[in-house]
């Protein structure tokens, strides 16, 4: 388990900010400055919020029909982040059951694998006059701000996104993330759970494969098919994050009543 992973395990229940303090250097380092910590936190994306003398977890205290989502997804020359970097990324702003913002940017690159322009159709001359990836990153992470950060394999995207962050100088980002493959094998039986499998027999027909927000808005559509076989138990974010980690499929072989969102 992660750091920011046991602090949010931590903060499911608010806690007084005093103690809440006294979390962070035992997780983060005694010598460290709690309020600076505190401040950092909160910049990279963590989502917490005071209320009176307590902190809580906005995740966990927010009802999921409230919560923001952005759904994520991108296009790079490269797959390590050390020697490669974003060419496209596309992002839409789901609460409840509507989309509420979109994000859609080319970022400036100097060079573009033959492989990489033929799976996506994204040539040199397309990224030209785009702006750099510092711009189109911050620009990003404003958009996304605290919500959870959700892809299809998150794993790759955010990391990808958290670790040219942290290269130009912002720090890693902190926000919770969902991973939009591990919540359909919980929730949609399916031979296959790959974006454009998923995006045929879905029947969602999604366009365009491999361009960023074409791809955001499947996983969304596939998101969005997902919460409303969700088992009622699931009330917050948090819990949806639990839910997606477990098992593919329990919540249907076991019998567990599902609810409509």
């Amino acid at each position: 388990m992660s750091t920011l992973d046991k602090l949010a395990h931590k903060l499911k229940i608010p806690m007084a900010k005093v103690r809440f303090l006294g979390l962070l250097q035992t997780l983060f380092g005694k010598n460290e400055d709690p309020e600076l910590l505190y401040q950092t936190l909160l910049a990279r994306g963590f989502p917490l919020q005071e209320k009176g003398e307590k902190i809580e977890l906005k995740t966990a205290s927010t009802p999921l029909k409230e919560q923001e989502f952005v759904i994520v997804d991108i296009e790079t020359n490269g797959s390590k982040p050390h020697n490669s970097q974003v060419i496209e990324i596309g992002a839409l702003k789901s609460k409840g059951s509507k989309i509420i913002d979109r994000f859609e940017s080319f970022i400036y690159a100097k060079e573009i694998p033959e492989y990489i322009t033929k799976l996506t159709g994204i040539e040199l001359k397309d990224l030209e006059h785009a702006p750099s990836q510092r711009e189109v990153l911050l620009r990003f992470k404003e958009f996304l701000g605290d919500a959870v950060f959700v892809a299809h394999n998150v794993g790759f995207d955010y990391n990808f996104i958290s670790n040219k962050l942290d290269e130009l100088g912002y720090g890693k980002l902190a926000n919770r993330k969902l991973c939009s493959i591990d919540l359909a094998k919980r929730t949609i039986p399916s031979e296959r759970y790959g974006l454009e499998f998923l995006n045929e027999s879905l029947g969602i027909k999604t366009a365009v494969s491999h361009r960023a927000y074409a791809d955001a808005l499947t996983a969304y559509e596939i998101m969005r098919r997902a919460l409303r076989r969700l088992p009622k138990r699931v009330h917050n974010a948090e819990e949806l994050i639990i839910f997606s980690k477990r098992a593919p499929c329990v919540a249907i072989e076991n019998g567990e009543q599902a609810k409509s969102q």
